[in-house]
């Protein structure tokens, strides 16, 4: 590993942050020595993840978080992950023009990267980068999704907080906060809340909020004395986000106009406050935890499926064995299980790469 590389890197140098993040993303030769260097570092930043369907401004309230991160006299680093060209292989949006505003500050680094085909909003080296920006000694690392609806899943296991995006013209808001995203998300924001519909968007949220947690009911009587507003799920949610502690937490649901930045003091409120629960609560430390052993488990996968299909004898004995499956002498899962046993017997499965 290049050791004048390592030193710019610690010491923040935009210029050893690009080479180091275009060694870890295109998988070139070192990289893997210069995530171990960093490892040491990572722990320090505070991620936090913005997602949210297309058309949402998620590029536009990530701009102005940053602004507001800059003026405290932080440094940011801006992740945005956007759709693969079909023709280079690079992210087709690139974001870094869309926030030209901070481009050019001294104490922001803003890299645009392609999903290449990674499901889930993020690429697949996402999470490496940001470690490479935390040893790099960022404050905050802002991680943008590439807005692609119900597969957004992924910001919730890289970020300490996720925020997730929405505006009125989105469609069916109750659709919209199906597939997850009721659960991975630690706080909303109503975007475009000066158009109509805003208001109706942020209570159905709310009310599904109040339906999740189940706390209409709690403590009613079983009969007579009955408080009817208790019965109201969105404005009970709305009284727990607003009673949030550093022992629990319900996820508020802001507004903002990220035309003129209103709601966005607000929103850096929130994202204070939530990671204030999560330092007092232990949930950082186990959510910290429980990335570090999701990245071991992707690193055991990535390794023993390369080793497998990289051994001509195991493609050669699976060929051999389709004709069965063809006729249903055997099924997949049956094979399967014989491939592994037969690779495991000849060792190819161990070994280095």
């Amino acid at each position: 590993m290049n050791e004048t590389l390592l030193a710019d890197l610690f010491n923040g140098r935009k210029v050893a942050m690009a080479r180091a993040v275009s060694i870890i993303e295109d998988r070139r030769r070192g990289w893997e020595a210069l995530l171990a260097a960093c490892h040491p570092r990572v722990g320090t930043a505070r991620r936090v993840g913005i997602t949210g369907p297309p058309g949402a401004g998620k590029s536009t309230l990530t701009t102005l978080l940053a602004e507001a991160y800059l003026a405290q006299g932080l440094r940011v680093g801006v992740v945005a992950v956007d759709p693969t060209s079909p023709f280079t292989g690079g992210a087709l949006l690139g974001d870094r023009v869309r926030m030209e505003r901070v481009a050019l500050h001294e104490n922001v680094f803003i890299r645009s990267m392609a999903t290449r085909g990674s499901l889930g909003g993020l690429a697949s080296a996402t999470r490496e980068v940001c470690d490479v920006l935390d040893a790099a000694g960022v404050d905050r690392i802002l991680v943008e999704t590439v807005g692609v609806g119900q597969s957004e899943l992924d910001i919730a296991r890289l970020a300490d907080t996720s925020a997730v995006v929405l505006v009125p013209e989105s469609g069916d808001s109750i659709q919209t906060l199906k597939a997850g995203v009721m659960e991975i998300a630690d706080l909303f924001v109503v975007n475009k809340a000066d158009r109509p519909g805003a208001d109706r968007l942020r209570n159905d949220i709310e009310l599904m909020l109040g339906l999740r947690t189940g706390a209409t009911m709690r403590d009613v009587p079983a009969h007579h004395g009955v408080d009817l507003k208790r019965l109201n799920p969105a404005k009970v949610a709305r009284e727990a986000a607003k009673a949030n502690d550093e022992q629990s937490w319900t996820p508020p649901v802001l507004r903002t106009i990220g035309a003129t930045g209103e709601g966005v003091p607000e929103f850096m409120d929130a994202l204070e406050r939530h990671f204030a629960y999560l330092e007092a609560s232990g949930t950082l430390q186990r959510r910290r935890r429980a990335r570090l052993r999701e990245r071991v488990v992707e690193a055991v996968e990535q390794r023993l499926r390369a080793r497998l299909w990289r051994d001509a004898a195991v493609n050669e004995w699976l060929d051999g064995r389709i004709p069965a499956l063809e006729r249903g002498e055997t099924t997949p899962l049956a094979e399967a299980e014989a491939l592994i046993k037969r690779a495991v017997a000849a060792g190819t499965l161990t070994g280095t790469d």
